[in-house]
């Protein structure tokens, strides 16, 4: 046999193993793509123990790719439209997240192609002139999705979502030893729906009358994954149903091409209803802005432990005053207010009052209170004879020094 022949049999069988040795092959814009990944990232953890989680699971099917990401207990999901070269073989793959997104990131916004080789499922990425290579991970190994039978479904604009996680997501609280309130409180009924959050400083209740669910539902939401559907649905230009499906056990939240599922938290939610006080003779009525900015001018000079602020009120006069004795710093403010029963002197939390504040919509808000001790209770004034929601903010009170 000519030597000039078994180079050219050797030369075709390199041409077939370059052909069948890619798996899945799909070229889409590498900034539209970036974008999409980030909006999954959040559920991505750095983990030594399980490192598979630290990779998006990609599964190929035509022109549509979808990806996963999960933390064990959260499950991110989203479909992508790109362009199809070929898929031989494996149609999945577990690519690793940080390196992914780092090289995405760094990329002109110009098409690139991803090839994944069936064998090795070596991972090259092209774009332009460049070429990136980084190892795949077998996604045999890629965690389930968690099993969702038996479930009751309501389905609600992605803007009363946004809306009940904006008004209650900062008040949760951060202590894990208390998981219980370290997520959303939901309430459904026929009537409408109760959403509520509590660190045992602050609570709000934000209820929907215009949420309606066959049966009697209540679960508790984890933060992470409530986040993350705010974060998806904020940054949508057009209004979208979001539908969410729910057991004794897990959730998932639907809306366009994406479903987001988790673990509810286990356990049992305090009674918020018995922290609410019912008796509050003293009502102050204020500019919720005016307020708002002289709470951030003086509690500039609180003690940046406690950030104390008291407000002395009487009839038409409302006084913001702090001290830091440690370091002699003091301020006071005066603004006008309307103010029914006896004149008070109250201590809160700066930074508690002031979020809440942030979180409110009106141009008036209206506080309630009894007693220095006890808590106060914060409505915004809101004339619409017609609007859906109402919404209750309850800060305790910090201890005065005479």
């Amino acid at each position: 046999m000519s030597d000039l022949r078994i180079k050219t049999i050797f030369a075709n069988i390199n041409i077939i193993d370059q052909q069948t040795s890619i798996n899945m092959k799909f070229i889409v814009n590498s900034q539209a793509f970036s974008k999409q990944l980030q909006s999954i990232s959040g559920v991505l953890i750095n983990s030594n123990t399980v490192p598979i989680i630290n990779c998006f699971h990609f599964h190929l099917d035509e022109n549509r790719l979808t990806v996963k990401a999960t933390d064990l207990e959260t499950t991110f999901i989203t479909a992508i439209e790109v362009e199809t070269g070929s898929i031989e073989g494996r149609t999945d793959v577990a690519v690793p997240g940080k390196l992914l997104l780092d090289t995405l990131k760094n990329l002109d916004d110009r098409p690139m192609t991803m090839d994944i080789d069936d064998t090795s499922l070596a991972i090259e990425i092209t774009s332009g002139d460049g070429s990136y290579r980084l190892a795949g991970v077998d996604p045999d190994t890629y965690p389930s999705l968690p099993a969702i039978d038996d479930t009751v479904a309501v389905t609600l604009p992605a803007s009363t979502w946004v809306s009940a996680i904006n008004k209650t997501a900062f008040a949760t609280s951060t202590d894990e030893m208390r998981p219980q309130m370290c997520g959303i409180y939901c309430e459904l009924t026929p009537e409408g729906a109760t959403f509520v959050s509590t660190d045992s400083h602050k609570m709000v209740r934000f209820r929907r009358n215009d949420i309606h669910c066959e049966e009697n539902a209540s679960f508790i939401l984890p933060k992470k994954p409530i986040t993350l559907v705010k974060n998806a649905l904020s940054t949508r230009k057009e209004e979208c149903d979001v539908t969410l499906e729910y057991n004794s056990v897990n959730v998932v939240f639907r809306f366009d091409n994406s479903s987001i599922y988790c673990r509810l938290v286990d356990g049992q939610y305090p009674n918020y209803s018995a922290a609410i006080p019912k008796e509050n003779p003293n009502k102050l009525t204020v500019d919720r802005i005016q307020l708002l900015n002289v709470l951030r001018r003086v509690g500039l000079f609180a003690n940046q432990s406690t950030h104390q602020v008291r407000l002395s009120v009487r009839e038409s006069e409302l006084v913001v005053s702090t001290e830091d004795i440690e370091f002699s710093n003091g301020a006071n403010e005066k603004l006008p207010c309307s103010y029914e029963g006896e004149p008070m002197e109250i201590g809160f939390n700066e930074k508690f009052l002031s979020e809440m504040l942030s979180n409110l919509d009106s141009e008036h808000i209206l506080i309630t209170m009894s007693h220095p001790s006890r808590a106060g209770i914060i409505f915004p004034i809101d004339d619409n004879p017609e609007k859906t929601d109402d919404i209750l903010m309850l800060v305790m009170p910090v201890m005065l020094a005479n």
